[in-house]
């Protein structure tokens, strides 16, 4: 059982991190000051610096509890899933909103300069479970003839990066399109390139 003062320091640390998301997205990260976030949760100026030393920190709290929290609801989507097609759209579909959901501060993330800027480490090993599920899938796939052999890890961290693509343009054109149709095109342009007969050299001719 949580005690009462655990309960309250969890309670704080998520309000600081909600209105940080707040005010990172409203100002921008340089513009974005402690007294503001501290007045967006409702808390003391002096009560952040219990939980976080910097803006900084704040920051990448706010980073981790996000791709936290995209990483579980992606895997629950991918689980719910029946067949390899659907999964691939859960992937895909689930990443396109939540970025949507959150475009101010996702715009922020992806300009973020020197220490605060995602590398290609931390990104993978933010998809690294999610992408393994969907390798998991790819290769039962093969294995029925469903699709043609390819390599599942590789191919899904392949999905996982034109999925991110797809993000970037949305956010630098600030596109009106629903995610659905962006990730439905991405799903017929994947699926298009694992069909059985993508790989035989009759079928490129046709193309």
């Amino acid at each position: 059982m949580k005690t009462k003062q655990k309960l309250v320091s969890e309670f704080r640390r998520a309000a600081i991190v909600d209105a940080a998301r707040t005010v990172f997205a409203r100002r921008g990260f340089a513009q974005g000051i402690i007294d503001e976030i501290a007045r967006e949760a409702g808390i003391a100026k002096g009560t952040v610096y219990l939980y976080f030393r910097s803006k900084s920190e704040i920051y990448k709290a706010v980073l981790d509890h996000d791709m936290k929290l995209l990483t579980k609801g992606t895997l629950r989507r991918i689980d719910a899933a029946t067949t390899l097609k659907e999964k691939i759209a859960a992937f895909t579909l689930a990443r396109i909103e939540n970025a949507e959901a959150r475009k101010e501060f996702f715009r922020i993330m992806d300009s973020a300069q020197g220490n605060l800027s995602i590398t290609r480490g931390q990104f993978r090993e933010f998809l690294r479970e999610p992408v393994h599920r969907l390798a998991s899938a790819i290769e039962d796939a093969v294995r029925r003839g469903e699709i043609r052999p390819v390599p599942a890890e590789k191919t899904a961290w392949i999905i996982a990066d034109i999925t991110r693509g797809t993000i970037q343009r949305r956010l630098l054109e600030q596109s009106e399109s629903p995610p659905s149709e962006d990730s439905a095109f991405l799903l017929d342009f994947i699926w298009a390139s694992l069909s059985p007969d993508a790989g035989r050299p009759e079928s490129r001719r046709r193309a």
